[in-house]
């Protein structure tokens, strides 16, 4: 198998399943194997072990919003393991594909489990707060600004922990995918669409590069990537309280039309000159990827 030229992010590249038109029978086969293929290679089972069950209590409910949930897996995925430890944990859903949210409502419901065709920004302006903020395989789908816009919703959202994974660009990670899904998944978009997104991804350096100061990425096996944030710890009672900040800085947020602060203006700038900037995918307004696409390989 020839492996394309890696040392740039492949940001025109363009799904299968991004076409509007594409095969419903092969969509909904995709979706289907995404449980098989995101459970080898998502690493989302020991982040649940690591980083949310520690935080997880058989009394009081936490809560935890999935961006980009596609067809639901990695939300699935977390509200049963959450269950089987006799922990409470809700777990919230979102994406804006139609296609996706029809697929994942479709399945049989989970206690503690809600799907919405929403994006975040709408979340946000409900005043939606939970414990947990977490996507699977939704950043290097995104522009930009939708980058951007996805860590300013993430940091209003988020009372707890934030945790974005995704792949990491490497000759590894293309060789790996491509052998290992070689004999399988011939009548869904798993393979082909699964080598698009390694070639769309970052590296941490591109990754670290592009992101605010309060955001962390991380290297995990294999080949990923999870960006992080928490909100900083309150100052003692008797600490001063800081100067009230400038407004003079503060324009609007692209998917929004929130003010945010200027710190957050110029990630799109430095994506665009650090790590190029990020796809227009079909569907993606605001800050919610297509869930066609959200939990791809």
């Amino acid at each position: 198998m020839g492996i394309p030229s890696l040392r740039l992010r492949a940001s025109d590249a363009v799904e299968l399943m991004d076409d509007p038109d594409c095969d419903r029978e092969r969509l909904d086969r995709t979706y289907a194997n995404f449980r098989l293929v995101n459970a080898v290679v998502s690493g989302w089972r020991e982040i649940y072990r690591r980083e949310i069950r520690p935080a997880l209590s058989t009394t009081v409910e936490r809560t935890l919003l999935d961006v980009g949930s596609g067809g639901g897996d990695v939300a699935r995925s977390l509200a049963r393991w959450a269950a089987r430890d006799g922990l409470r944990l809700a777990v919230t859903a979102i994406d804006p594909d139609a296609r996706a949210h029809a697929y994942a409502t479709g399945l049989p419901p989970l206690p503690r489990l809600t799907f919405r065709r929403a994006l975040s920004s709408e979340l946000v302006g409900e005043g939606a707060r939970f414990d947990f903020v977490v996507s699977n395989h939704v950043l290097h789908h995104l522009t930009a600004a939708q980058l951007g816009g996805l860590l300013v919703d993430s940091e209003r959202l988020a009372a707890g922990r934030v945790l974005h994974g995704d792949i990491e660009r490497s000759r590894f990670a293309y060789l790996g995918f491509g052998l290992a899904t070689w004999p399988f998944f011939r009548r869904s978009f798993i393979r082909d669409d699964g080598l698009t997104s390694i070639r769309r991804s970052f590296t941490a350096a591109e990754l670290r590069a592009v992101v605010p100061p309060g955001w962390r990425v991380s290297r995990e096996r294999p080949s990923r990537l999870v960006l992080r944030w928490a909100p900083p710890p309150s100052p003692p009672a008797s600490a001063s309280p800081s100067p009230p900040r400038s407004t003079s800085s503060v324009e609007p947020a692209p998917h929004t039309g929130r003010a945010r602060p200027e710190r957050s203006i110029s990630i799109g700038e430095r994506a665009a000159s650090g790590a190029g900037a990020g796809v227009t995918g079909a569907g993606v307004t605001g800050v919610g990827a297509p869930g066609a696409r959200a939990a791809d390989a």
